[in-house]
């Protein structure tokens, strides 16, 4: 039984995905509204939303030939359940979640990319026992390291994302970028993850 039947959907849309491991992929990108945190340099619009039942998300994204959502917010933890992600599985959905670390993801997921931000690095272990698809950390000038791997849960990929300030051209290498690679380098189980869609101008 499906406890929540609608979810805050700010808004869907279908694009290639453009960071992290996954990057190139078709995905159904459903962007859920609300967060429970206030990163300063977050560019993305997710206070608006409209509620959408189940049926309404899944009649609108049946028209897409992929059969990949992505789920990313905003923080959407805060809404998803293992049953809705039981429902998009029963029709035939391979599901990822973008995650900011503070909350567990529901149950069933396929492929979890946590891009921890500092208040949630005393609770990856506790949110995440078994680990993660992918860590990708956001990396700026002022902003902290990387726990160090050894502490974090296992993963598959590990990923630094320098952090362009809102209308800064990804073009224009800045600060943060160089201080990725020369992080990266040192530390070589990293690898740099560029926001593709960006440079090549797609959603």
């Amino acid at each position: 039984m499906i406890q929540t039947t609608v979810l805050p959907v700010n808004e869907i849309f279908y694009s290639l995905q453009g960071e992290g491991g996954q990057m190139g992929l078709p995905m159904v990108f459903i962007r859920l509204a609300y967060c429970n945190l206030d990163c300063p340099y977050c560019d993305t619009d997710f206070h608006t939303y409209t509620e959408r039942s189940l049926e309404e998300i899944a009649q609108e994204i049946a028209i897409y030939p992929t059969h990949n959502i992505l789920w990313t917010g905003g923080e959407p933890t805060l809404h998803l359940t293992a049953d809705i992600v039981a429902y998009f599985h029963q029709l035939g959905y391979r599901q990822s979640i973008e995650t900011n670390g503070t909350r567990p993801v529901p149950k069933g997921m396929d492929y979890v990319t946590c891009s921890a931000k500092p208040e949630a690095f005393d609770l990856l272990w506790e949110n995440f026992p078994q680990g993660v698809d992918e860590w990708r950390f956001p990396f700026g000038v002022n902003s902290p390291q990387p726990p160090d791997v050894r502490a974090l849960p296992p993963a598959r990929f590990y990923a630094l994302s320098p952090i362009y300030a809102p209308g800064e051209a990804i073009s224009a290498p800045p600060q943060a970028l160089e201080e990725c690679i020369t992080y990266i380098k040192q530390h070589p189980i990293w690898r740099l993850s560029i926001q593709m869609h960006k440079l090549i101008g797609i959603r």
